[in-house]
């Protein structure tokens, strides 16, 4: 196994880090990196808003749901899904911009989680940690006034960057038999593989929390996906202009 693939395979979710500043030239070369990530049609749909103010990140950790580190982080980037950019392209070119499909969503949403993803995997190569922080959507039109997002534009998550203050264990993800299909999709042989699974990611909240927490894969989805998601999405999404078609 090569020094990528053990690095990929040995992401972990960083929410405490110390106090050591990450030059801006860093974080410059990190974007770079993002922008090489694969985008459909070179559309390249994704811009990033560095958020350095303390009082603005501290209004967004409290959007976020009070995950604190949102403002303590030495760095916090917000991913945008932004089709704005091709409208004025579209201007530029004195060409009328046929927006509000579906796929066009798909596409800029798309962009941001691949371009973010190189973002967190340069860093990480690099000896930073780093959290996603999709709680950004919980009052989303709130982050957008906030960062002054026009319409075509919406915040897809925050990532928050800095030094590891912390050693947590790897998360175990699902067996491969379970993601990996081949020629067609058959989920017949899955339920024994993810209740072997439960009793691993049993074992991994009981060593994460001194045994102070008993939870299953099983269980932490059923009770995610009994409950509403977000329902204020959708309108929000077609106020800033997107899957109107």
């Amino acid at each position: 196994m090569n020094p990528v693939i053990r690095l990929l395979q040995s992401h972990r979710s960083i929410r405490k880090f110390t106090d050591r500043k990450i030059d801006q030239g860093v974080i410059d070369e990190l974007v770079r990196a993002g922008q090489s990530a694969p985008t459909s049609s070179f559309i390249q749909a994704c811009t990033v808003v560095q958020v350095n103010d303390s009082g603005k990140r501290e209004r967004l950790a409290r959007y976020a749901g009070d995950q604190v580190y949102v403002a303590m982080a030495p760095v916090f980037l917000v991913f945008c899904a932004d089709m704005q950019r091709h409208k004025l392209v579209c201007e530029m070119r004195k060409t009328e911009m046929l927006s509000g499909y579906t796929e066009q969503f798909i596409t800029a949403t798309v962009d941001c989680a691949l371009f973010a993803q190189n973002v967190l995997t340069a860093a990480e190569s690099l000896r930073l940690g780093g959290v996603m922080i999709g709680g950004l959507r919980n009052q989303i039109e709130k982050v957008a006034d906030l960062l002054e997002l026009p319409d075509l534009v919406y915040p897809v998550f925050g990532l928050c960057l800095g030094y590891p203050d912390q050693d947590p264990e790897i998360k175990p993800r699902l067996p491969l038999s379970v993601v990996l299909k081949q020629d067609s999709y058959c989920d017949g042989g899955d339920a024994g593989p993810i209740g072997e699974y439960d009793r691993d990611v049993a074992a991994y909240y009981r060593s994460r929390t001194g045994g102070n927490k008993e939870m299953t894969w099983t269980q932490q989805i059923a009770g995610l996906l009994k409950k509403e998601s977000r329902p204020h999405m959708l309108g929000f999404l077609q106020k800033k202009g997107f899957l109107l078609k």
